[in-house]
C-alpha cells in the first residue's frame, strides 16, 4: 500500500464544529425503548435511556422520523411534520427530550423527508378530493395518463420499493410515488412546497434541535418534461449515478438546499445538515459547498465487502474528496435500510444481500467471522477523521434477523416486490437491554417485531461489566476516540509490511495507529510502546495480530 498522507488543519485556529468530529447515533425510535408497554419505542423510553448513551460517549443522537405517521413505510410516510406520531409520545415529550439531551451533553438530529408525504398529509387529501387542474394539485406530481383514456402511466419510471412509480386516482389522474403509494412525491417546482418546508425547519430549529438528517437529498427535482427511463435496473437507486436521470440528482437540488442552508445560518450554535444522496463520488462535492450540507454520508464503507484492498482504497478517496471541499469524511457501517455488519461480514463475497434472507443459501454464513469483523472495522470508523455515525445495537454487536416470518414482515418492500425481497426488518429489531423478560427489556410487552430467543445473551445488561464485550470495547475505543482523534483531521497511509497486502493501516496526528488484518493468517503488530484498543479478545501482551482483527497502538 502506498505512502499518502492528508491533513485539514483547524480554521483560524479555533474550535471546529462538532459535527466535523462528531460521534452520532441513529436511534430507530419504533425499536429503541418501549415506556408504555404497548410494543412500539417511544420517546419516553428514549428519555429513559439517555444516561446510558452519555456513557457510551456519543456527542448526538439522530431521530429516525417520530412525526405523525400512517407508519406505512416506518415514519418515511409524514403526514404532519410538527406533531409527534402518538404511538410515540406526543410534541411536549419530544421538547422535553431535547432539553434533556442537551443536559446530558447531547445534540438532537431529527430526520426530515423533502421527496414525499404521506398520502394522509393535508395536502395531499386537498388535492385528491380537488377537480384536475385544481392548484393543489401541483404541490405533487399528477398528471393524465397516456393512452386513449388514460389508462397507462404517464412515464416507465420504477419505484425503488417495486412495481411502477405511478398510481392512479379514482378520477383517472395518475401521482408519483419513487417509493411506496402512501408516500406521494412533492413537486419542488412549486414555491408553495419550499416555503412550507422552511417554516417546518424553524419550528424544530425554535424548539432546540441541533441539525437535520436530509432523507433522499438526491431526488426532489424531477424533470419537467417527465422523460421515460428506458432503464430495467434491479436496484432503482443505483440509477442515481447516472447523469441527467429524470428524477435523481438533478441540478436544480441545490438552489433548494441553499436556501434551507440560509434558514440555519439564522439560528445560533453549529447548527447542522447531513444529506442523505446516493450519487456518484464525483458529484458528491457538490452538496457540500460552503452554502449547501455541512456534510453527506459516505455510504462507501456499507457498500464494501470485507476486503483489505476495498477498505485502503476507500479510506484514501473519501478523506481526500472530504478535504478538497472543505469538509470531513462521514463515516458508516450501518443503518435502518441495510443487513446489519455483524452479518453481513460473515457471507461469502458477492452475496446478494437483498435476496439471501429469503433465498439462502444460509448454510455460508460463518457467524463468528462476522462478529469479528464487525468488531475490527469498528475500530477502523472510529479512528479515521471526521465524524461517524453508529447505528443503534451495532455496539452490541446485533446481528441481522433475517430469518423473520413472512407474517410478521412490515416494511412495504415486502408487498412491493410481489415478496421476492423480505425488505430491511431484519436490522429493525427492538434492540434488547436486559438478560430475559417478554422483550429482553425493551419494554413490558411483546416487541413490534419478535426478537430472537437468544437475544438476551447481547444485551446490555449482559455485556455491561464484560470487559471482553462488544459493548466494551465500543466504550473503549469511543474514550481513547475522544483522547486521541479529536485534535486535527490528519490521517497517514501505513506501509507495515503485511503479508498479500492483507494489512491496512493509518496513523493519526497524535501518533495513534489502526491496524487491521483483514487475511487468513497471523500478521506479526508493528513497534509499538502501547496497545490502548484491540479487537480481539486476547491479551494487550499479544504481539500478534489474528485473522479478521484490529489493533489501536501507539
Amino acid at each position: 500500500m502506498p505512502d499518502s498522507s492528508f491533513t485539514h488543519r483547524k480554521q483560524g485556529g479555533g474550535e471546529l464544529p462538532w459535527w466535523r468530529h462528531g460521534l452520532v447515533y441513529q436511534v430507530y425510535i419504533r425499536s429503541f425503548a418501549d415506556a408504555n408497554g404497548d410494543g412500539t419505542g417511544d420517546v419516553n423510553g428514549l428519555r429513559s435511556r439517555l444516561p446510558y448513551l452519555r456513557e457510551l460517549g456519543i456527542d448526538a443522537i439522530w431521530i429516525n422520523p417520530w412525526y405523525q405517521s400512517p407508519l406505512a413505510d416506518g415514519g418515511y410516510d409524514v403526514a404532519d411534520y410538527r406533531q409527534i406520531e402518538p404511538r410515540f409520545g406526543n410534541l411536549a415529550q419530544a421538547e422535553a427530550l431535547i432539553a434533556e439531551a442537551h443536559d446530558h451533553d447531547i445534540k438532537v438530529i431529527t430526520d426530515v423527508v423533502p421527496n414525499h408525504t404521506s398520502d394522509q398529509h393535508a395536502w395531499f387529501r386537498e388535492a385528491v378530493t380537488a377537480a384536475p387542474g385544481h392548484p393543489s394539485r401541483n404541490r405533487y406530481h399528477i398528471l393524465p395518463g397516456k393512452g386513449a383514456n388514460g389508462e397507462k402511466p404517464p412515464t416507465d419510471w420504477p419505484s425503488v420499493f417495486g412495481g411502477p412509480a405511478w398510481a392512479r386516482l379514482p378520477d383517472g389522474e395518475w401521482y408519483l410515488h419513487l417509493f411506496a403509494p402512501e408516500q406521494p412525491d412533492l413537486n419542488w417546482a412549486n414555491p408553495e412546497v419550499n416555503e412550507g418546508f422552511q417554516d417546518m425547519l424553524r419550528f424544530w430549529l425554535d424548539r432546540g434541535v441541533d441539525g437535520f438528517r436530509v432523507d433522499v437529498a438526491h431526488g426532489l427535482v424531477k424533470h419537467p418534461d417527465y422523460p421515460d427511463v428506458n432503464h430495467d435496473s434491479g436496484d432503482v437507486l443505483a440509477t442515481a449515478k447516472d447523469r441527467n436521470h429524470p428524477f435523481w440528482d438533478r441540478d436544480g437540488i441545490h438552489d433548494i438546499v441553499r436556501t434551507w442552508r440560509t434558514v440555519l445560518e439564522e439560528y445560533p450554535g453549529d447548527r447542522m445538515m447531513v444529506a442523505e444522496a446516493w450519487v456518484d463520488p464525483e458529484r458528491l462535492p457538490l452538496y457540500l459547498r460552503p452554502d449547501e450540507y455541512h456534510q453527506s454520508f459516505n455510504f462507501a464503507l456499507v457498500e464494501s465487502e470485507w476486503d483489505a484492498e476495498d477498505f485502503a482504497a476507500i479510506i484514501e478517496k473519501s478523506t481526500r474528496a472530504a478535504a478538497e471541499v472543505g469538509s470531513t469524511p462521514t463515516w458508516v457501517l450501518s443503518n435502518h435500510d441495510v443487513m446489519r455488519q455483524a452479518t453481513r461480514y460473515g457471507l461469502p463475497k458477492g452475496t446478494k444481500l437483498r435476496t439471501w434472507p429469503l433465498t439462502g443459501p444460509f448454510d455460508v454464513l460463518d457467524v463468528d467471522a462476522g462478529a469479528r469483523r464487525a468488531r475490527a472495522a469498528a475500530l477502523v470508523m472510529l479512528g479515521l477523521p471526521g465524524s461517524a455515525y453508529l447505528y443503534q445495537g451495532e455496539e452490541l454487536g446485533l446481528p441481522e434477523v433475517w430469518d423473520l416470518p413472512p407474517e410478521v414482515l412490515d416494511d412495504p418492500v415486502w408487498e412491493n416486490s410481489h415478496h421476492a425481497q423480505k425488505g430491511r426488518d431484519g436490522c429493525r429489531v427492538p434492540i434488547p437491554w436486559t438478560v430475559d423478560g417478554p422483550s429482553f427489556g425493551f419494554g413490558p410487552g411483546e416487541p413490534w417485531l419478535p426478537q430472537p430467543e437468544d437475544w438476551g445473551s447481547l444485551s446490555v445488561a449482559a455485556q455491561d461489566d464484560d470487559p471482553d464485550s462488544t459493548l466494551s470495547l465500543y466504550r473503549d475505543a469511543i474514550a481513547a476516540r475522544r483522547r486521541y482523534c479529536m485534535d486535527d483531521d490528519s490521517l497517514e497511509i501505513l506501509d507495515v509490511g503485511g503479508p498479500d497486502d492483507h494489512v491496512v493501516a493509518f496513523r493519526r496526528g497524535s501518533g495513534l495507529s489502526c491496524v487491521v488484518n483483514f487475511g487468513p493468517g497471523v500478521v506479526r503488530l508493528p513497534d509499538h510502546t502501547e496497545v490502548v484498543v484491540r479487537s480481539d479478545h486476547h491479551g494487550h501482551d499479544s504481539a500478534d495480530l489474528a485473522p479478521d482483527t484490529a489493533a489501536w497502538l501507539l
